[in-house]
């Protein structure tokens, strides 16, 4: 595919992809929803990439959909994803299986580092990833009450999650904006740091140390196991599955390598 509205690279495991429209803020297109499934669905195969880092170009990570595009929705009186009739699958699968959902299922830990303004879809994308990285300056919005439009993309299962139904209640219902500085303590943000570059520097070096000291399996393993915890309410549930997998893991040589990395030779 020929990538206009995004692009990638892979360096020592890690893999970051930029939504790449810096003026336009990286605001929200079919194109880039397309393009930025297709790259994901391509590096969810590659043996050697670990983690995947999502950013901005330029100064903005994603302002939102794009202005023209909401307008044209106005005009036709429905909604358009702009995806192809078959657009690549990566992740997903069963319940999964929509849009930025499947970013739980997918097979590595996707990261946001969230360089600057983050706002709408760009804001649903980020809280589906698996960890977030963000600049203190960055101003964030759910922005859809302002416009209009109720919670968009899956917003009102992933915030009360993450920071209680009270804090996102106010966000969903007021579209006000705030800042990484502002949101410090709630709980979205693995860390928040001082400017974009920054955040990029800090998501990355978290992956590094991902793919330098722990095993690829055992990493893919836990994250469906949050996943199926997330979906399910059944503590005893996840104890045996948990059992049933260590019983697996135990069986393989990425088992004994790290015994072997944690604990130095047997005997030694």
């Amino acid at each position: 595919m020929e990538l206009k509205a995004t692009r990638f690279e892979v360096a020592d495991g890690i893999a970051t992809v930029w939504l790449h429209r810096p003026d336009r803020g990286n605001a929200w297109t079919g194109r880039m929803h397309t393009e930025y499934r297709w790259i994901m669905a391509e590096l969810e195969g590659r043996d050697d990439v670990r983690a995947v880092v999502v950013t901005g170009a330029g100064r903005q990570f994603c302002v939102g959909g794009d202005s023209q595009a909401l307008s044209d929705h106005a005009e036709r009186g429905s909604y358009d994803t702009g995806l192809p009739a078959q657009p690549a699958q990566p992740g997903g699968g069963d319940r999964l299986d929509a849009d930025f959902a499947w970013q739980l299922g997918y097979r590595h830990p996707i990261i946001a580092a969230i360089n600057g303004a983050c706002a709408g879809v760009g804001l649903a994308l980020a809280l589906f990833c698996d960890l977030r990285f963000i600049s203190a300056r960055a101003k964030i919005t759910t922005a859809a009450p302002k416009l209009g439009l109720p919670a968009e993309y899956g917003l009102s299962w992933t915030l009360p999650r993450l920071v209680g139904t009270t804090r996102a209640t106010d966000l969903l219902l007021s579209g006000r904006i705030v800042t990484g500085a502002d949101t410090a303590e709630w709980g979205l943000w693995n860390e928040v740091c001082a400017d974009g570059e920054a955040t990029l520097a800090a998501a990355q070096a978290w992956a590094a140390n991902l793919a330098a000291t722990t095993g690829p399996n055992a990493v893919a393993t836990t994250k469906r196991q949050l996943v199926a915890d997330l979906l399910r309410h059944d503590p005893a549930a996840s104890v045996q599955d948990s059992l049933t997998l260590m019983n697996t893991a135990m069986g393989t040589d990425e088992y004994a390598e790290g015994v072997r990395r944690v604990f130095g030779p047997r005997n030694a």
